[in-house]
């Protein structure tokens, strides 16, 4: 049963992923290294599959070994967030208007102390 739920979650990531990888304000890879982890504990194969791909498996790797982000991705994840704390800040009611921001605060500061990849 439980290896059913790491496969359900692990293809709920790999889609959450694709959206990501439209949308500009969502991220990609953070959903992919997720994947990864369920599928390593339902389908080996699938991992497999994720830690070759050759635009995504070098920063699940790095992630994975060194919890390292490279510095592009670092400035995508900044500007992601800024841009959704500007969209909160537009459009939400107060006081969810000010949540993006909150995040954007903590998160920001926590990308840019992880290693560069």
């Amino acid at each position: 049963m439980a290896r059913r739920l790491y496969l359900w979650a692990g293809w709920l990531n790999v889609g959450l992923a694709a959206i990501g990888a439209v949308l500009p304000v969502m991220p990609t890879v953070i959903f992919l290294i997720f994947a990864a982890a369920c599928f390593a504990n339902s389908n080996p194969r699938l991992e497999a599959k994720l830690l070759a791909h050759p635009l995504f498996g070098q920063h699940i790797i790095a992630w994975r070994e060194r919890r390292a982000i490279n510095r592009k991705g670092k400035w995508a994840s900044t500007l992601g967030m800024l841009t959704g704390a500007a969209f909160g800040l537009v459009f939400l009611p107060p006081p969810w208007m000010f949540a993006g921001s909150a995040i954007a605060a903590v998160f920001i500061p926590w990308v840019w102390s992880r290693p560069e990849a």
